[in-house]
Parts: structure tokens; sequence; C-alpha cells
């Protein structure tokens, strides 16, 4: 590799630190290509990124970003996931990790937040964000949705509503 090619590789990798919201550190001594190849399409199918480098030139790639902190996990074959989205990376490399011995989680971050591997498995085991946005939307449309059958129903269904409560208040 050139110096040429070394720059781009350090370009793109911090690109890669600056980018991501989420970063997983890992040991992948011993995983054969097959497995790597599947480790790469789990990630890329989840909307995540694995990327393989010089140790060398991933730490010059940290100079500078919020993660600059994660310097210490890049000892021997280490490779990295990363996404956009918070949980994908670390849910992608739990849940690799947990059919393949090979793979050993040494931390990570989120953000400029470090992580060890526990915290990588508590960040994995979070619903995605579109999942808590969809629980949320459920959450808020419920009593909108209780309102308008009220609302929607004939005025005699109202009347027994209110006087039911009516009752209900007298008796109390």
């Amino acid at each position: 590799m050139d110096r040429a090619e070394k720059r781009e590789v350090v370009t793109a990798m911090g690109q890669v630190f600056k980018d991501a919201r989420s970063l997983v550190v890992a040991h992948y001594s011993g995983l054969t290509v097959a497995d790597m190849t599947a480790l790469r399409a789990q990630m890329r199918q989840a909307g995540a990124g694995v990327r393989v480098a010089k140790n060398r030139l991933v730490k010059r790639a940290l100079e500078g970003t919020d993660v600059a902190h994660l310097s210490d996990l890049f000892t021997g074959p280490t490779v990295i996931a990363y996404s956009d989205d918070p949980v994908t990376a670390p849910r992608v490399a739990v849940d690799f990790a947990k059919t393949n011995a090979n793979l050993v989680i040494l931390g990570g971050a989120i953000g400029p937040t470090s992580l060890n591997p526990d915290g990588i498995k508590a960040l994995a085991a979070l619903p995605s964000l579109d999942e808590l946005r969809a629980t949320l939307v459920g959450m808020i449309s419920t009593p909108a949705a209780r309102i308008a059958r009220i609302v929607a129903a004939p005025a005699t269904q109202i009347a027994r509503v209110v006087g039911a409560y009516a009752e209900k208040s007298e008796a109390a």
C-alpha cells in the first residue's frame, strides 16, 4: 500500500468516525471468509457497515474525532461496525457474536460516549428508533381514537354516557 492509498484509507475512516452514530469494535480472529461475508451481508441488510483496516491507519483516522478515546481498542485483528442508527450496528454485531464465538466484542461508542462490551449488549437490547416512534404514536393516538368514537356515536349513546357519569358522581 503506497502513501496515497494510506491517505485515502485514513480519510475514508475519518469520515466514518465523524458520520456514524454508533461504533462497535471487535476482534475477528478465527472468522472464515464465509463468516466475514455473512457479517458484512447482515450489516448491509440492516443499514450498517463493516470495515477492516490496519490499526495504525485507524488510530490516525481517530485523531481529532469525538471517538478518539477508542484508540486503545485497536490491537490485533479488529473489525469496525458502524451505523447511523444508534442501535443497528450493536444489535447485528451482538446477534452475530451469539452464533459465532470468533467475533469478540471489545467495546464501542455511541456519539462521544465510550461503551464497554456490556454497554454494547445493553444497547443492542433496546428497540430501534422506528420501533420507539411507532410505540409513541400508538400511545398518543389511543385516547384520541376513544374520543373520536364517543363523539361519532349517536346522540342517545352520548346521553347514556353522560347519565352514567352523573349517576356515578351522585353515588360518590
